[in-house]
């Protein structure tokens, strides 16, 4: 079965069909539709052939159903009928739940994912998904989205933004008690050391486990 991943972010949609090394991708933001996601994905694969699709959200998914409208796309993602629009087999999970599962090598793994927002997800008991959405709880006077996501580098500075990370990390990690810590998303190249006991991700490691959800 040849699987098309596509990982939908704020700032891009990329999309990489299993056996292929290179992805390609467009840019997405607040007037993304599910529709015109849709439309632009099949323009860029139209010489890739598959039989499934896999889709990672940038928002909370159960059971392959988007339970909220993202805050950074356009609307009309939770009664979209993708299996309809793409004419095959669809599977979407979170985002961060898609890069962790890909990410994935044992005993138990907190991922978080340093992009526009903070991805978070568990991967337990030799595989299970436990997505979360930690980043817009409280923390500090604010949430944790808004000191470690795009809007506190922004308004911090890379270097207080690299401290709200390291302490971010070791709260959730206290609270968690991980065997494994992967720090994904775009910006994780902005740290100049992980913290401890962190590796780094990649963002191909959404589309790894975009293929591993239909295994």
């Amino acid at each position: 079965m040849k699987i098309l991943a596509i990982d939908v972010g704020g700032t891009h949609v990329k999309v990489l069909l299993a056996g292929r090394k290179v992805h390609r991708q467009f840019d997405s933001g607040p007037n993304l539709t599910p529709q015109r996601m849709v439309e632009e994905v099949r323009k860029l694969v139209v010489d890739w052939k598959y039989d499934a699709v896999s889709i990672g959200f940038p928002g909370p998914v159960r059971a392959s159903k988007i339970l909220k409208e993202p805050w950074n796309l356009g609307r009309g993602w939770m009664r979209f009928d993708f299996k309809k629009a793409f004419k095959c087999p669809v599977k979407i999970m979170n985002d961060a739940a898609m890069q962790a599962l890909g990410s994935y090598r044992g005993g138990k793994l907190l991922f978080l994912g340093l992009g526009t927002g903070l991805g978070s997800a568990l991967i337990v008991d030799g595989g299970h998904v436990v997505p979360m959405e930690i980043a817009h709880m409280p923390y500090r006077d604010e949430t944790f989205e808004d000191y470690v996501g795009l809007r506190g580098l922004q308004k911090h500075g890379k270097k207080k933004w690299r401290a709200y990370v390291v302490n971010v990390v070791d709260c959730l990690t206290k609270a968690f008690e991980p065997d494994d810590v992967v720090l994904g998303g775009g910006n994780v190249k902005k740290m100049k050391e992980l913290p401890p006991l962190c590796r780094a991700g990649n963002n191909q490691n959404a589309f790894r486990g975009g293929f591993k959800l239909w295994n």
